[in-house]
């Protein structure tokens, strides 16, 4: 049992240092939550995607009420021009 603790006490360090993997073509845009299931990106209303994915700075999904106003993020939008993903950038993805 005592191993097990210290396995998972071990590997602990290593989920949380996950790479994200965002796609290159995701386009960058400060977004704020307007309502509901519509968001604004550089200025203008954008609909999100019904199953949209929002991930925060940690990779953590989080409902669109939880984004930060003004927030620097990455995303891609699908066929029919509305929102599907949404990566919120580190301070070092945002550098890059």
């Amino acid at each position: 049992m005592k191993r097990w603790i210290a396995l998972l006490l071990l590997a602990a360090p290593l989920a949380s240092a996950q790479v994200r993997s965002i796609p290159e073509d995701a386009r960058v845009g400060e977004i704020r939550h307007l309502q509901e299931m519509v968001v604004e990106i550089d200025g203008a209303p954008q609909q999100l995607a019904p199953g949209a994915q929002i991930r925060d700075a940690s990779n953590r999904f989080i409902p669109p009420t939880a984004i930060p106003p003004g927030t620097l993020v990455k995303y891609l939008v699908d066929a029919s021009g509305q929102v599907h993903r949404v990566w919120i950038l580190t301070p070092e993805e945002a550098q890059r």
